[in-house]
């Protein structure tokens, strides 16, 4: 007898932080929304400029990033009422994630003349590095040096075996 392969997607129930952040910026408009809000872009017009954007789409991610908590929506004028989009310390903590996307992007798909934006500390003008740094030891490392374990609050998931 020959076994069918299902085509539905296999959906993984353990929890995941990866998965968790992707319902919320998992998508090409909501990274560069971020990417912009980073850049000091506030108002709805000013987002649909840079981007290109249409206002839908626009609207709809930034209400998911203001209900998610990253960003939040702030009155800066009585009459006509107007809004803008200010980053929240939950959204200011994604700095090292977009900033990862960058240095990746750089890295493996910018061109040879090298990468289109350099961030540099603002007090001395040096460009700046991104490192993994154990605070305990005090050393920097790389990717290869890092493991995994459960969490403290981890527990497995419970399976039943079909005997009581």
């Amino acid at each position: 007898m020959v076994s069918q392969v299902s085509t539905e997607e296999v959906v993984d129930e353990r929890p995941c932080s990866i998965q968790s952040s992707l319902d919320i910026l998992g998508d090409r408009w909501t990274i560069l929304i971020m990417r912009d809000a980073f850049r000091g872009v506030r108002r709805f017009d000013d987002f649909r400029r840079d981007l290109h954007i249409a206002r839908p789409v626009l609207t709809e991610r930034l209400k998911r990033l203001v209900e998610a908590g990253v960003l939040e929506r702030r009155q800066y004028c009585e009459r006509p009422p107007r809004f803008e989009y200010r980053l929240t310390p939950m959204g200011a903590a994604l700095s090292p994630t977009l900033v990862a996307l960058m240095r990746w992007g750089d890295d493996w798909l910018s061109a040879d003349d090298g990468p289109p934006t350099v961030l540099v500390h603002e007090a001395c003008g040096e460009p700046l590095d991104q490192v993994f740094v154990c605070w305990h030891c005090d050393q920097t490392f790389t990717h290869f040096h890092i493991a995994s374990r459960p969490g403290d609050h981890y527990t497995e998931p419970h399976t039943t075996t079909g005997t009581p």
